[in-house]
Order: C-alpha cells, then sequence, then structure tokens
C-alpha cells in the first residue's frame, strides 16, 4: 500500500477500471478456468528449445510475449522470432476467452496494470520467462540484403529464453561493442529495414515520451528519450506484423492494422512548416525522409514531430474473408500490417496469429477465429480509446500533482505547436506539455511561459506566453 498522500484511485474509479489487486478484478470463473490452463498440459509440438531466444522488456516485466533469436544468413539475416501461444492454451468460448474479449488489451497506470489476461497465465503460465520452456509460434523470416522479405512461415513450438534482458542493458552492450550473441545482427537490420520502410513512405517519430513514474515516494512525470534498441526492437515486430499481413492478403482472411495515408495537402502543410522551422527539406523529400534525419533533443525538432501526427490519423482495423479489403496499408509502418506478437497484451493478436499459423500449414482457418473477426475492429477500438484515456488522464493528474502551488513562476520551455490563441508547449522541467495562452508564440522555439492555472478537479495545467527564454 503506497504511503504516498497521492494515488490513482481517482482515476480508477472515473475510467471504471478495476483495483490494483490483479487477480481479484476477474471474476472467480475466469480465475479458476485460467488456474487449471496453467496447471493443464500442451500439445505436443516441434522442440524448438535449442533455438537461444532472448526477450527485450522493460525491468521487471513478467508479461513476456515475444523473444528472439537473430543470426547473418550471407548478405541478409534470418530472424526467428516467438510469440507466445496462446491459441492451443486458451479454450475458445470459455470464461478467460470472454473476459479477454470484454477488456480487449492490457492497460497500463503507474500504480499497476489492469491485464487482459489473469496473472497466473500472462506473468507466469503463458509468459516467456527465462529458463522456462514454454509454447509458442515460431515465426522464421528471410531478410534479403536490401531488406526484402522472403520465406516466411510460422509454425507452433517448444521454446526456451535464455536470457531475459532490458532496453537500458541492451543499449550498453550495443554501445561498448559487446551484445548478447543472439543479438549481434540488431542493428544492421534494425537500420536496413527503418531504410526500407521510409522509403516506403513510412512516418517515423521519434519523440521523447511521457512517462509517470514513483521517485522517493512520490509520483512524478518525466520524459523517456527513444533508444536505438527501442526503434531496432520495433523493427522485429514491425517485419513480422508485415509478413503476417501478406499472408493474410494472400489468403484472403485475416486482421489488418491500417492508417490512411496522408492527403497531399496535409504532406504539402508539412513541409512547409519544416522549412519554416529551418529544417532542411532536399528537393523531392516527403515527410518520411524529412522525419528520419531528425534530431529529437533539437526543439525545432520536437515542434516538426508534433506537427507530424496530423498525418496519422484514421488508424482502425480491418477485417476480411474472402476477398481484399479497399484499405490495407498502414501510413505508419509503410505498407500491410497486422497484429500478431503481442497476444498476452492484446486480443488480436491470438486471433491474427491463428490465421498466419493455418495459412503456413495449409488447413482451413478455425472457424472460431472467422466467427470472430467481424467483432473485433469495434472491440479494438473501444479498447485503444480506454487505454489511451488511461494514459492521458494519469499524465494529467500527474502534472497536476508537480505544479500544485507553483501558479506565477516562470518556465522554460518548447513551443510544440502555434495557433491563433496560443498553443502547446512542452515544459523542460517537471516535463509537462500542456495548452499556453497568448498570440506570436514561436513555433519550435524555446521560450519563458508563466504558469497560470492549475485546475485540479478537472486534471488541467495553463501557462501563459511570456517572451523568449534567456
Amino acid at each position: 500500500m503506497s504511503t504516498s498522500p497521492h494515488d490513482f484511485a481517482g482515476v480508477r474509479a472515473e475510467l471504471d477500471l478495476p483495483p490494483v489487486a490483479q487477480t481479484a478484478s476477474f471474476p472467480p470463473e475466469v480465475v479458476a478456468e485460467a488456474e487449471a490452463i496453467a496447471a493443464g498440459d500442451r500439445p505436443e509440438v516441434e522442440d524448438a528449445t535449442a533455438i537461444p531466444f532472448v526477450t527485450i522488456d522493460p525491468p521487471g516485466a513478467r508479461d513476456l510475449d515475444q523473444a528472439m533469436f537473430l543470426e547473418r544468413d550471407g548478405d541478409g539475416f534470418r530472424v526467428h522470432y516467438a510469440i507466445t501461444d496462446l491459441g492451443s492454451a486458451i479454450p475458445p468460448g470459455g470464461a478467460v476467452d470472454a473476459e479477454a474479449r470484454r477488456r480487449g488489451q492490457t492497460i497500463y497506470l503507474p500504480d499497476g496494470r489492469v491485464p487482459l489476461h489473469p496473472p497466473v497465465l500472462s506473468e507466469d503460465a503463458l509468459s516467456l520467462l527465462a529458463d522456462q520452456v514454454r509454447g509458442a509460434a515460431v515465426w522464421t523470416i528471410d531478410v534479403a540484403a536490401d531488406g526484402a522479405l522472403s520465406n516466411v512461415s510460422v509454425r507452433r513450438a517448444r521454446v526456451k529464453s535464455v536470457a531475459q534482458l532490458d532496453y537500458e542493458g541492451v543499449q550498453q552492450s550495443f554501445d561498448a561493442g559487446t551484445p548478447h550473441p543472439s543479438l549481434e545482427p540488431l542493428a544492421d537490420l534494425g537500420r536496413l529495414r527503418q531504410s526500407v520502410r521510409v522509403d516506403r513512405g513510412a512516418i517515423e517519430l521519434a519523440l521523447p515520451e511521457q512517462e509517470v513514474e514513483r521517485a522517493d515516494d512520490e509520483w512524478r512525470v518525466v520524459m523517456r528519450v527513444r533508444t536505438q534498441v527501442d526503434g531496432w526492437n520495433a523493427e522485429i515486430s514491425l517485419l513480422t506484423g508485415m509478413a503476417a499481413a501478406q499472408l493474410m492478403l494472400d489468403a484472403e482472411v485475416g486482421l489488418l492494422r491500417t492508417l490512411p495515408p496522408a492527403d497531399d495537402k496535409a504532406e504539402a502543410d508539412f513541409l512547409r512548416t519544416a522549412r519554416t522551422l529551418k529544417v532542411a527539406v532536399p528537393d523531392g523529400a516527403t515527410p518520411a525522409h524529412v522525419l528520419v534525419g531528425l534530431d529529437p533533443s533539437r526543439p525545432a525538432s520536437i515542434a516538426l514531430m508534433t506537427e507530424a501526427t496530423r498525418l496519422l490519423r484514421g488508424a482502425g482495423y480491418e477485417a476480411f474473408d474472402g476477398s481484399r479489403p479497399a484499405q490495407v496499408d498502414h501510413a505508419g509502418v509503410g505498407g500491410p500490417y497486422a497484429h500478431v506478437t503481442a497476444p498476452l497484451r492484446r486480443l488480436a493478436d491470438r486471433f491474427g496469429t491463428e490465421v498466419c499459423l493455418a495459412i503456413c500449414e495449409q488447413r482451413p482457418v478455425p472457424d472460431w477465429v472467422r466467427e470472430a473477426l467481424p467483432s473485433l475492429p469495434d472491440i479494438m477500438k473501444e479498447s485503444d480509446r480506454r487505454a489511451a484515456k488511461a494514459d492521458r488522464t494519469c499524465i494529467d493528474q500527474a502534472e497536476v500533482w508537480a505544479l500544485a502551488g507553483r501558479v506565477g513562476e516562470s518556465f522554460d520551455a518548447v513551443v510544440m505547436h502555434a495557433d491563433r490563441d496560443g498553443g502547446e508547449v512542452a515544459v523542460l522541467e517537471p516535463p509537462v506539455i500542456a495548452r499556453c495562452r497568448g498570440a506570436g508564440l514561436p513555433e519550435g522555439a524555446q521560450v519563458s511561459v508563466r504558469l497560470s492555472e492549475v485546475d485540479e478537479v478537472r486534471r488541467e495545467v495553463q501557462f501563459t506566453f511570456g517572451g523568449p527564454a534567456g
């Protein structure tokens, strides 16, 4: 129990989320079935425990969906990617399945997550914890020297992770030139795949992310800067999702994550803003090429990345069975894409994985999967909305706590976006993002702003423009 005077009980109540006690938040029949699943036998499948898989997750994480082993193959690469196998463990139509469909995804709050599945499964029996034999859907993907995919397959197998690594430690190992042997090609493969996707128009954002963490018995907002390993690791997941999407499209059955491309006006506005911020825009450059070269530590870069979020609107899911959908691409990824790599934390991935397993095994997609496909887009849309609201509300709450009693003080800030009445600024310390009143905010510049309002009931803070920072 926290001894801090601040907690997120009010946020949980407002969003109708269960208390921190994770197991107790599930109905008894769900817990009982989960415990039976955890204690039950697994199907006999290929033994792939000799492959030295490793996981990369935040420190202390226990809901581990993914493990990888990368190797060089001539001038190209071979990716072995193990995704925990929920499809063979969770009975379709059972209590755990029904509760997961109600929840949609894991929702993360600073004081504890609201998990998609009971912890006995997501943090134990089905998690790819180090030195434990687990069932997995194992992807094998060959990547040519030019970044093209070939020889994509996925199969069920038993796997065993040999190490649980974290992002910071992996980054330090690459900086020192001593990466784990299972990850040695990660930097080269990650850069190659990013380059391929950018050439296809993928919108890559490296904006620092606000997070709420516990320090000195208090909650505070921090800015987490994306590391190179974050990006490289994401490329393996994106690679797999793009391979899965192509399998689905070829078979004309599946569930895609989609995002329509920005219109010509939005792209022209973005490039005009880039030039206004004195960011280099070579002749013929697309927003994708401009973004990938930005230094996220520069104020102008932060402003331009914020502007680029306008290019990423309209994300959704497309379920299809018997024909290809009209919208197949994801503009942020740079091609067709499907969610298959996080089944412990996201409902759609279990069904997407089952589709791909059936395709690769040349058997019909199971009826329970086909029957569920039409309902999944609405389930995921609603759970995405709730997760985003929970994240934003917790950050808003922590910002209010950080600034309470400081009305009238001045702060250095970067102008992320300007409009007629003011704009949005990122205060440097504490790292707060909020509205700012005042005409003439210079977009992309560092300025001084005065805290003019802290509304603890609405969890809102507001600043007033006070001129260029000294």
